[in-house]
């Protein structure tokens, strides 16, 4: 598909959908005005996070003093059922991120309320839920239709159906999910944020979801190499985070 061609289908997409219309001036206003913002601050962020970044191995044993286990051994069954799912779907979305990393902090926060943003295939939510449904607890997705790609009808699709009573999935931009799930869902055990990578959506949404994170709780974010937004949060809160290389990019992860 050429790229006029997935533009148009994708405007198109939005122009159906009064409900997205916010997200949609958002964006004209981001790719028109603030383009070269989205990416203020990655030479910094870079050279910071490649001076402290550790394994996830490590972050996992630091931060929850938890061995490290890769969730295809833990659940080698499951874990197979969601690669052949992924392998048969037609449309190509982001694939598997930190998942060690995730399930054990739900473990060691023994998480009853996850938030997390962006779904893609789903294995996130897949690890996340692995861990809540042994607590009979509920993740908060938040995750904008693939308007441009007539394949949102899989977004999810590798989370096992034993787990998908124990998931919300919240189908908008952030800024219009985040507060609907923040009404209801409460105090939170854990953030897991991958999804606007714009510097002023990064920064927004962590503002938005830090103060409702309880103490002791675990925030994670990918992709913090994008620009500075999670450096600055960290510096602005006073947090010392940690950072973790995974797959040539920078996941930020603190303990509140």
């Amino acid at each position: 598909m050429s790229e006029i061609t997935r533009v148009l289908k994708t405007f198109i997409g939005y122009a159906k959908r009064p409900d997205l219309y916010p997200e949609l001036g958002r964006k004209i206003i981001k790719n028109i005005f603030n383009r070269n913002s989205a990416f203020k601050g990655k030479e910094k962020t870079n050279l910071w996070a490649s001076q402290i970044a550790v394994s996830q191995k490590d972050a996992v044993k630091k931060l929850f003093n938890l061995d490290f286990q890769s969730f295809s051994e833990k659940y080698p069954q499951e874990f197979q059922k969601a690669l052949d799912t992924q392998n048969a779907c037609p449309i190509k979305m982001g694939g598997a991120g930190a998942l060690e990393l995730l399930y054990s902090a739900c473990e060691y926060t023994q998480a009853k309320a996850v938030i997390e943003t962006g779904v893609a295939y789903g294995w996130s939510s897949f690890a996340t839920l692995t861990s809540l449904q042994k607590r009979n607890g509920t993740l908060y997705s938040s995750d904008m239709p693939y308007l441009g790609q007539n394949g949102d009808q899989y977004v999810g699709c590798v989370v096992p159906e034993n787990l998908r009573s124990n998931w919300k999935l919240f189908r908008h931009a952030d800024r219009e999910s985040l507060p609907k799930i923040l009404k209801e869902s409460g105090e939170i055990d854990v953030v897991h944020y991958d999804s606007d990578k714009s510097y002023e959506g990064m920064k927004w949404a962590y503002e938005t979801l830090y103060p409702r994170l309880r103490k002791g709780g675990v925030f994670i974010s990918d992709d913090i190499n994008d620009n500075s937004a999670f450096q600055d949060f960290c510096e602005q809160e006073k947090i010392t985070p940690t950072v973790v290389e995974f797959e040539g990019k920078y996941v930020g992860v603190f303990v509140k």
